[in-house]
């Protein structure tokens, strides 16, 4: 939904259990087609647990997590991160910024193609970049682009734009191109390891909406087909140019209406990798698949409920700090969770640069004689009843159940959930300002800094801030850190803006996320990175 950083900026315990890098790191030895050094069958299809993206496929477009599993194996991206957090290249040779870090040049490395043959440039970077910021094409991710000089000429607050292109995006040659930006932003370069920064081929453009149902990446896997609610098919790009080829002969995507009837499916051998296990099986998925068959650990996830703030715009921040206090995270992690979540202490996660331990003071801690107390002295519950909205198909009714019961125990107030059939609608609703009270957010690292969990969930131009938060000085100190003049002062600002947060509570932080998956023995060198997805290029097929 992804500058260098120390190892030391990563809690231990994550840098211990993870064997992940996003994408397959930097490390592999691919071949053409993946085929090289591959055990078992070079061609045999991966089978994975998915579902239904919420929009067309256009990464620029793609802000959740079911449409992403397919973009990021269709389309590489300039760079990534591995496990510790450390930048490495992957379709940029470099990505270096001027003295200021106002103006960043990128350098692509040369020979790659995209899935039609056409060649990757640099024009192809600068043209998706400025049809992706353009206002008049709607897209999710035009937000991204703002820090780019010109982005308020294709992107004006109101009106139409007056230029086609931003100034400050320019091709210098086939291979280069450079980056100047409205303010120096230290840790551009991060930034530029989210999807939406991916390149177009030309093809693109004589028809967006059909390339949305038909796309052509760069990626180690090239389309095949997408049936609506079923499945999506991928298939291994042999021309890949990659070092993080495909060791396998593609991907079949399989959609599923909830947790339980794919770990079924893994069981009987219709499946071979399951990216989550549902509450229900938590508690035996290990030894039902063996523990050389599993995985447990952390990511840089987190799970929050978030208020929305058409409901709650007259409501103190205080009485949001009581509803916090009336959830027994350790309880609900230990018991319904079964000990695969950590209670949240930060709207940031442990493995991100920029998380501080004990962040929120005490406003995370159940106590539910202070939440009463907090919630009857600042005006109450609006309606005196919390409704928490949640996607049916992701394995969260028994959690939210759970919630709601602390909720009901400590403040005596009415709280139910909401069920939407499926996380496409779930979006749909919050996009359209559809929600009754509060919903399940979930986010993952884009990027592994504190800014990716909070500017781009609570700055009021965030397209994912679905809550409608808006606060001048929390955006402000945003724009503190991204004029910081090292990554170190911007991520000191972003801490700040955090602790403001607290007093503001745009949301409530539950728990960090665990990946809980498995796979089947008709697949081998599994493993999943540190956002909690499975490297799939790696996998290898026996059969």
């Amino acid at each position: 939904m992804r500058g260098a950083r120390s190892a030391k900026w990563v809690a231990s315990a994550i840098v211990v259990a993870l064997a992940a890098t996003a994408c397959g790191g930097g490390d592999d030895d691919g071949g053409d087609g993946g085929s090289d050094g591959a055990a078992g069958n070079p061609d045999g299809i991966v089978r994975i647990d998915g579902g239904e993206p919420q929009n067309p496929l256009i990464p620029m477009n793609t802000n959740e997590a079911l449409g992403g599993l397919v973009i990021d194996n269709l389309f590489s991206k300039l760079l990534d991160f591995d496990d510790e957090g450390q930048i490495f290249m992957v379709a940029a040779e470099s990505v270096e910024p001027n003295e200021d870090n106002s103006v960043w040049t990128v350098t692509l490395k040369e020979g790659w193609t995209f899935h039609d043959g056409t060649p990757v440039t640099a024009e192809s970077y600068v043209n998706a970049w400025n049809w992706a910021a353009n206002v008049t094409n709607n897209q999710n991710g035009s937000f991204w682009f703002q820090d780019i000089v010109g982005y308020e000429d294709v992107h004006p607050e109101e009106g139409e734009p007056t230029a086609d292109a931003m100034s400050g995006l320019q091709a210098v040659d086939e291979t280069t191109f450079t980056i100047e930006l409205n303010d120096p932003v230290p840790y551009y370069d991060y930034k530029l390891g989210y999807s939406t920064f991916t390149p177009l081929p030309e093809s693109f453009y004589e028809d967006p909406e059909a390339f949305g149902e038909s796309p052509v990446g760069n990626g180690p896997y090239s389309f095949v087909e997408w049936n609506h609610g079923e499945s999506i098919e991928l298939t291994r790009y042999d021309a890949y140019a990659g070092e993080d080829a495909a060791q396998n002969g593609g991907i079949h995507i399989q959609a599923y209406d909830g947790l339980e009837a794919a770990y079924t499916d893994l069981q009987s051998g219709n499946l071979d990798i399951i990216r989550q296990v549902g509450p229900r099986d938590l508690p035996l998925y290990q030894q039902d698949l063996g523990e050389d068959r599993t995985v447990a650990q952390p990511y840089n996830g987190i799970q929050t409920i978030t208020p929305v703030w058409y409901q709650w715009e007259d409501t103190p921040p205080e009485v949001l700090q009581g509803v916090s206090m009336a959830i027994d995270r350790e309880t609900i992690t230990q018991t319904v969770l079964n000990g695969s979540r950590t209670p949240a202490d930060s709207f940031v996660p442990p493995g991100v640069y920029g998380y501080e331990e004990g962040a929120s003071g005490d406003i995370t801690t159940y106590d539910p004689e202070r939440a009463r107390q907090l919630v009857e002295e600042n005006g109450g519950i609006p309606g005196n009843q919390i409704t928490i909205q949640y996607n049916a198909d992701g394995g969260h009714q028994e959690w939210v159940e759970a919630v709601c019961n602390s909720i009901i125990d400590a403040l005596d107030v009415e709280c139910v959930g909401d069920s939407k059939v499926d996380f496409d609608t779930d979006l749909e609703a919050r996009e359209a300002n559809e929600v009754e009270s509060m919903y399940r957010g979930g986010w993952l690292a884009d990027y592994p800094l504190n800014v990716n969990f909070l500017k781009e969930l609570y700055a009021s131009y965030a397209h994912s801030n679905y809550g409608r938060f808006e606060n001048a000085e929390v955006d402000e100190l945003f724009a503190e850190g991204d004029r910081a003049a090292t990554l170190d002062e911007a991520v000191a600002a972003y801490q700040e803006a955090e602790a403001l947060l607290w007093q503001e509570m745009p949301s409530i932080p539950l728990w960090y996320q665990n990946v809980n998956g498995g796979w089947g023995p008709n697949v081998e060198n599994v493993r999943f990175d540190t956002a909690g997805v499975p490297v799939l290029n790696e996998v290898t097929v026996n059969e």
